[in-house]
Order: C-alpha cells, then sequence, then structure tokens
C-alpha cells in the first residue's frame, strides 16, 4: 500500500507575527500540519469559522477544575484566524498509553463543566463521517443506508431505548487527553456532540478495545454508569459506520483481520 506523504507549509511570516510568536518547529502527530511557536500551536483551520467562534466562546466561559484545557487563542488585532491559520495554546504533556481509566475519570470532570452550556446549532449541519456514525447510533439516521458494514445489523437488533439525558460532550477523548506529571489531565481537540455524558466514555471504552489493546476487564471503570451496555452498543455502531464510510469501496475485513470482532462480541453478551 502506497504511504500518503503529508506535504508540511510553515505558517507564514504574518501569521507568525499577528499572533505574536517565532521560529516554527513542526509537531509530530495529528495531520501532520501544525507547528509549535513558542507558547502556541500553530495550524491551518480546521473548523468552520462559526464552531471556531463557539469554541473560543466556550473557553472563555469554562471554568477547569481537576483538568486543563488548549483554548484557541485570538491574534494581537483580536483576529482567530490570520490568513487560513489558527492558533491555540500550547499545553505541556503527552499522550500515554493505557491510561483509559484516567481518561475515563478526567473526562467526567469535563462533563461536569460543561453541564449547563447549551446545544451549539453548527451541530445541525455536520455532515462528516462522524457526524453521520453518531447520527446512525441514535436513531437519527436510517441504518438500513448503511446496512452494508459488517456487523451493524447485529449491533442494532440488542438496542433498546435509553432513557438519559443528554447535554454538551466530548465525542474522541481517547487519543485527546496530555498527561504530564504535578499537573492535571489536559483535553485538547474538543469534538462536540450532544449526548448522554457516558456515551464518551462508552467511546474511550470501544476504541480501546478495538485498537489499543484493551480486554473486558476495563469494564470495571466504567461498572458505575447507567445503560452502559447500550451505550456501548452505539459508540461501535459510531465507530463502524464511519470507520466504513472512510474506507468505502474496500472489502469488508475477514474475521481473522477484524479489530472490531471480539468488542463487538463483548457488547453483544453485555447487552
Amino acid at each position: 500500500m502506497k504511504i500518503k506523504t503529508v506535504r508540511r507549509t510553515a505558517p507564514p511570516r504574518r501569521v507568525l507575527t499577528a499572533f505574536g510568536v517565532d521560529d516554527p518547529v513542526p509537531l509530530a502527530g495529528g495531520q501532520g500540519t501544525s507547528w509549535r511557536a513558542g507558547h502556541l500551536v500553530i495550524k491551518p483551520l480546521d473548523l468552520q469559522p462559526d464552531e471556531l467562534a463557539w469554541q473560543a466562546s466556550l473557553y472563555e466561559r469554562l471554568v477547569p477544575e481537576g483538568f486543563r484545557v488548549a483554548p484557541p487563542v485570538r491574534a494581537t488585532d483580536g483576529a482567530l484566524i490570520v490568513d487560513g491559520w489558527t492558533a491555540w495554546e500550547l499545553v505541556a504533556g503527552t499522550h500515554e498509553q493505557r491510561q483509559w481509566p484516567e481518561i475515563i475519570d478526567v473526562g467526567k470532570s469535563f462533563h461536569k463543566a460543561l453541564t449547563d452550556f447549551e446545544r451549539p446549532s453548527f451541530l445541525d449541519r455536520r455532515s462528516d463521517v462522524w457526524a453521520v456514525g453518531d447520527r446512525v447510533a441514535w436513531g437519527e439516521l436510517p441504518l438500513e443506508r448503511f446496512g452494508h458494514a459488517k456487523h451493524l445489523e447485529r449491533l442494532a437488533r440488542r438496542l433498546r431505548p435509553v432513557d438519559l439525558p443528554s447535554q454538551l460532550i466530548h465525542g474522541d477523548l481517547g487519543g485527546n487527553v496530555l498527561f504530564e506529571r504535578g499537573l492535571p489531565p489536559a483535553i485538547i481537540d474538543l469534538s462536540p456532540y450532544w449526548r448522554p455524558p457516558a456515551f464518551a466514555s462508552a467511546i474511550v471504552v470501544a476504541d480501546a478495545l478495538v485498537w489499543e489493546g484493551a480486554d473486558e476487564t476495563l469494564l470495571d471503570t466504567v461498572s458505575d454508569l447507567n445503560d452502559f451496555p447500550q451505550l456501548l452498543l452505539r459508540a461501535l455502531i459510531y465507530r463502524i459506520v464511519a470507520d466504513r464510510r472512510l474506507w468505502s469501496g474496500t472489502p469488508p475485513r475477514p474475521d481473522s483481520d477484524d479489530p472490531y470482532l471480539p468488542a463487538v462480541e463483548l457488547s453483544l453478551r453485555l447487552a
């Protein structure tokens, strides 16, 4: 398989000056387009402008307790976007392997702080593969349109109604929590959804089971969450639909090379 090479383009001098930084250094990970410059991460705009403005407003009102955040930073003239580039506060920390209980715990603190925030209207306009997967998981798009995706019908047959209140959540915590000794965990790259907070924990568990080598002992971490088996079913549907749309045109994975199969079997037993 041919590996796609990301061409790095450094932020222009005018952009660096506008944000009050200099000497950009490329950052590893992500899309390969981010740069560290002083106390900031500079990267091309990858959100709709109204979502970026909403995030800036949210972080201005958010009171972090037990976690850190990396909000967008304004240029010297108050702009959030300069020639297609944005700036975000650089937070100390690294991704740590197998820290799922800690990620789930800090996610609970983060969602508690988000309890009173309103639902952003731009969620209704999103049409990316993850937004589609989320809507399918919660019955807002017909599953039949995606019946070609492996495991969906089996998972859907076990779905039952979930009576849990929705609020603003981060729908991709697993790879977006940084750890630094002596500091609270840092939550980065907010992926907003309007769902029960425990759904965010179910996504962490689903991702850990499918991609990160977790086993069912991880379920002890979420034993206090109501309706968790139903949330795990939905988390797997969400990821499977998004994954299938990302790789449309490729044949389904055989059982011998299917990372979803053990997690699907586990979720069906729980449900």
